[in-house]
Parts: structure tokens; C-alpha cells; sequence
């Protein structure tokens, strides 16, 4: 697929994807995550999307897997994302940035033949994920403010609430989503709540909890 790609469903995905397992990572459709790519696996990774689609399937490691695991288990949901940007830094690193598609789930990984892990995927259980900004007017817009406000208000930190005002109801919860401080399996929740609806409800829980808890602090800070 060339320059400019568009996405409008499950088949203008592929079925095998290069996967990228990075713990606290979360992508979300339309969302973007600059990436500092300095693993020579890696970098061997990137290079092979650039020659093919530009995709790379974000995904979390297992948080019960084994941490001392060289090939650590993966969550059976990711999210793929397009290199938009690419730039080398001269030292041998890329620095990239990904625009969320799709979420996927995995059905195999396949057996290695590159530095880099490789898996079977389907992009059908999220075809939603392909339309922008839906199930927007379902979603509590004052809570999600509400309890950012009181995150804010408990770690001490500033944010551009002209920009909060603005936004769209999909690219604030899904931005707030990724910025988050959560762990990976509150990382791995949010990715995995079936619509905007409910993403929203879970991070307005989420947020909760943790001030409820006392776990934010000055260093609790958006991402």
C-alpha cells in the first residue's frame, strides 16, 4: 500500500503483522505515539515495514507472563499503527511516529524467521475501529473532564484546557488513554473495552480508584 494509505475496514489490513511488545505502550485508533527505535530487532523491524506496509502492531507483554522470559507471553489484543514519520538521528536510532488503525487480535504467532516477532491477526472483531470519531454522543464528556480535573488538581500539574475544550470526544478520551500513568493491565482494559463508551467509563474508573487510593502524586504526570 502506498503513500497517503487508507483504511477503511478489516480488508485493506494484512493477516501477518510485525509485532512491537512494549509494556505501559498504548495505541488507540487515530491516536499517534512517537517511538525512540533503538533495538537492533528493532531497527530491522522498521526497516521492513518501510520496504512493505509501513504497519506495526503494538502490543503489550503479558503481565502474568514470566519477566525473566527472554520471549515473554503477549496480550491476545493490540492495537496496529502506520508510520507517518520517520527520522534517523545519525547514532543508528529511528525516531518514528505511529497513527493508530485498528486494534487486532492475535490468532498465532508464527515461528521466527526475522529478529523480530511476527503474528497472525484479525482485524474483524474491531471493525468499528475503522470509523472515526463513533459512538462519540454516548459518551460522558463531563465525567471524563471531571475526573481529569481531579487528576489534575491532585498531581499538581498543568494541562492546555483550551486544547481539552476542543477536542473531539474520541481524540480526548483515546489521547487521555494513551497519557495515562496506568499499569499495564489498566493500559491493557482500556485497549480492550469494546467502544468509546465504555473506554471512557473505564478510565473515569480507573482514575477513581487510584485518587481514592492516594497513588497520584507530582510524579504521576500525563505522559
Amino acid at each position: 500500500m502506498g503513500m497517503n494509505a487508507v483504511y477503511r475496514g478489516p480488508d485493506d489490513c494484512p493477516s501477518v503483522i510485525p509485532v512491537f511488545p512494549l509494556p505501559g505502550a498504548l495505541l488507540l485508533p487515530r491516536g499517534q505515539m512517537p517511538l525512540n527505535i533503538f533495538e537492533q530487532r528493532y531497527i530491522a523491524m522498521v526497516d521492513q515495514a518501510v520496504k512493505t506496509d509501513r504497519l506495526i502492531g503494538m502490543i503489550q507483554p503479558d503481565a502474568d507472563s514470566d519477566p525473566n522470559s527472554m520471549i515473554p507471553k503477549l496480550y491476545s489484543v493490540g492495537c496496529a499503527g502506520r508510520i507517518t514519520q520517520l527520522a534517523e538521528t545519525g547514532d543508528g536510532r529511528y525516531l518514528i511516529t505511529l497513527v493508530g488503525i485498528s486494534r487486532y487480535r492475535v490468532e498465532e504467532e508464527l515461528p521466527p524467521v526475522d529478529p523480530f516477532r511476527r503474528c497472525r491477526v484479525s482485524f474483524e472483531p474491531f471493525v468499528n475501529d475503522f470509523t472515526a470519531r463513533a459512538g462519540e454522543t454516548e459518551v460522558d464528556r463531563a465525567g471524563v473532564v471531571k475526573a481529569l480535573r481531579d487528576f489534575v488538581d491532585a498531581a499538581h500539574v498543568k494541562v492546555d484546557w483550551r486544547g481539552i475544550e476542543e477536542a473531539p470526544n474520541e481524540a480526548l478520551v483515546n489521547a487521555l488513554c494513551m497519557m495515562s500513568p496506568f499499569g499495564i493491565r489498566e493500559k491493557q482494559a482500556l485497549l480492550e473495552a469494546p467502544d468509546l463508551k465504555t473506554r471512557a467509563e473505564v478510565l473515569i474508573a480507573l482514575t477513581e480508584i487510584e485518587l481514592a487510593r492516594g497513588g497520584v502524586s507530582s510524579d504521576s504526570t500525563l505522559q
